[in-house]
């Protein structure tokens, strides 16, 4: 993997580029002092596959160097700061930015995070395979909500995935099923055309499959609210799993596998925080990137079918 780290302080880029090289993560083809340096045409250049971004700099800060380059940029952003304010973090979230590492570095940390997004890069880049297969076989239309002959076994794998991450017993869990159905579908239907929808297209979808066709749109929207209502409790109790899990044993294989890739981990920390501090009652603003979440389980269902 190529990486391109933009940060002010050459002590923290020096320590980046030493981390990436130890622990065989990849390359770092390339380094600015500051975003306003850097543009699409530069990171195409340097094949960069994931740039490494400071928040606060002098010239052009994270915020608005992700959002000048998120357009073009098929890579992906992790962006790196010892501010912790939730309104930015939201933003950098909202604008793609997958993860948020803190400072002062940790190298156990940032290890598993970039690991993590390689594992991540590289499954998507198995699935834009399997799109191209699949629109070998596509030629023909076919209604998004008539079952492929994989939904059964992406089913089957969903459930392990949510028994794993501890809200089998919630609601939310199937109406995950459904929406792992419906993007299966979606796959299938689109082929090499397909993207993740938006969650509010999801939603709809897996509403208008539930209640039919002769559902009115007042029907739909009230099912699509419920829905996500269910699904939002749903995920807030596999991050207090999963969290439970990393206090109970920070080594337990589920908790490095799942810590990261289907939560920031900068909330699975601090719920782990919450948890441990049993003087204080646990909050429940927890900040859950539900699209990331969905993508990330429908990628981990896809590789449980390949293999």
């Amino acid at each position: 993997m190529n990486y391109f780290i933009i940060d002010d302080d050459p002590a923290i880029r020096a320590m980046l580029t030493e981390i990436i090289e130890d622990e065989d993560l990849g390359t770092v083809v390339g380094e600015a002092e500051d975003g306003s340096f850097v543009d699409n045409g530069l990171l195409s250049i340097k094949e960069a596959g994931v740039v490494l971004i400071d928040l606060l700099m002098p010239i052009r800060d994270g915020i608005e160097t992700v959002r000048a380059l998120v357009d073009s940029f098929a890579g992906k952003f992790v962006m790196i700061s010892q501010v912790e304010a939730k309104e930015l973090i939201g933003e950098a979230y909202s604008l793609g930015v997958e993860y948020y590492i803190t400072k002062p570095l940790n190298r156990l940390e940032i290890a598993g995070i970039l690991k993590k997004v390689n594992e991540r890069m590289l499954l998507e880049q198995s699935i834009r395979g399997i799109q191209e297969s699949l629109s070998l076989f596509t030629s023909r239309p076919q209604s998004p909500f008539v079952p492929s002959f994989h939904t059964k076994n992406i089913l089957e794998a969903g459930r392990s995935l949510i028994s794993d991450l501890g809200m089998i017993g919630e609601g939310g869990s199937e109406d995950l099923l459904r929406i792992l159905g419906f993007l299966q579908n979606e796959q299938q239907r689109l082929g090499s055309s397909f993207k993740f929808p938006s969650l509010k297209a999801t939603f709809a979808g897996i509403a208008a499959e539930k209640l039919g066709i002769k559902a009115t749109e007042t029907e739909v929207q009230k099912e699509m609210k419920a829905s996500e209502q269910r699904v939002r409790r749903a995920l807030y109790q596999a991050l207090i799993h999963i969290a439970s899990l990393g206090l109970t044993d920070y080594a337990n294989p589920k908790f490095e596998a799942y810590s990261s890739t289907f939560f920031d981990f900068l909330e699975v920390r601090k719920k782990m925080l919450e948890l441990e501090d049993k003087s204080n009652k646990a909050s429940n603003q927890s900040r859950i990137n539900m699209k990331k979440f969905i993508q990330a389980l429908y990628m981990e269902a896809v590789r449980l079918i390949e293999y």
